[in-house]
């Protein structure tokens, strides 16, 4: 009997063993099967990523086949500016944050702290086109104005290339970058202002910008409704002469440098001077 029970425990050790055996075996396969699926996944991501971030010129862009264009300015460049947005603050603002942010295409210094938020502003930018001149919605958008006069009484904008026409998508001339490469700023960035329910129609000046909090010198001028853009650039003024100008030089079109219908000017618009009025 002892040798029938002692032949019985073996013969179950071995059962159990080459349980053991194939159930490891199953392991190792899920295992292989399951890195193999997270690696395969991992290089999708990687790839869809890569295209989201540096497809075209560098700028973000969407990865859909008729992505609508971007209003952009980054005195760094960044591929993929991630500021954070600053809280948001009554207006008319009583004081202003300007903070640092790279190396200013001309040195100016930074604009005062505290604006002169009672004030009325009109600016008039003198080209070579002809003048345009704009009302500025300092009770609205306070640190933008205040910024926007400091560097226009530094003569910050003076002998420079509005850089960029868009004549298809959106409809905008970009301006206030002294490189005339769409990379250059003041060397300081400050919030956004006058987002809610903003709109761009035809006559609207707000600044372009890089993601949230990263305003700097660039803006542009909007000749025809851009209602796609969505309300992420900061409105400080409004057209009330001269808008016509800036059509003539849609007219004539873009030479098409950074996609279909976006690139420079044909008919270059240089500015001379901008000059600051208190109404």
């Amino acid at each position: 009997m002892a040798g029938k029970k002692e032949r019985q425990r073996r013969l179950a050790r071995e059962h159990y063993q080459r349980q053991e055996t194939k159930r490891a075996q199953r392991a190792r396969r899920l295992r292989t099967g399951t890195i193999a699926g997270v690696a395969a996944g991992v290089m999708v991501a990687l790839a869809v990523g890569g295209f989201l971030v540096f497809s075209g010129n560098g700028k973000p862009a969407s990865a859909s086949a008729t992505p609508t264009p971007s209003i952009s300015a980054s005195a760094s460049a960044p591929a993929t500016p991630t500021p954070s947005a600053a809280a948001a603050v009554a207006e008319p603002a009583t004081h202003c944050a300007y903070t640092a942010n790279g190396t200013a295409a001309r040195n100016v210094g930074f604009p005062p702290a505290r604006p002169d938020y009672k004030a009325t502003y009109q600016a008039s930018i003198v080209t070579n086109r002809g003048t345009v001149v704009i009302d500025l919605l300092n009770s609205k958008a306070t640190c933008t104005v205040n910024s926007f006069v400091y560097l226009a009484i530094k003569k910050y904008f003076n002998g420079t290339n509005c850089h960029r026409l868009t004549t298809s998508g959106i409809f905008v001339l970009q301006c206030g970058d002294p490189t005339g490469t769409g990379r250059g700023g003041p060397g300081y960035k400050f919030a956004n202002e006058n987002l809610a329910g903003a709109r761009y129609t035809a006559g609207t000046v707000a600044m372009a910008n890089a993601g949230p909090g990263t305003n700097g010198s660039q803006f542009f001028l909007v000749y025809r409704n851009s209602l796609s853009l969505p309300a992420s650039y900061t409105p400080f003024g409004t057209v009330v002469k001269g808008l016509g100008i800036v059509q003539n030089v849609a007219k004539a079109g873009t030479d098409n440098a950074n996609a279909p219908g976006d690139g420079h000017p044909k008919d270059k618009v240089i500015i001379s001077r901008v000059t600051i009025t208190r109404t």
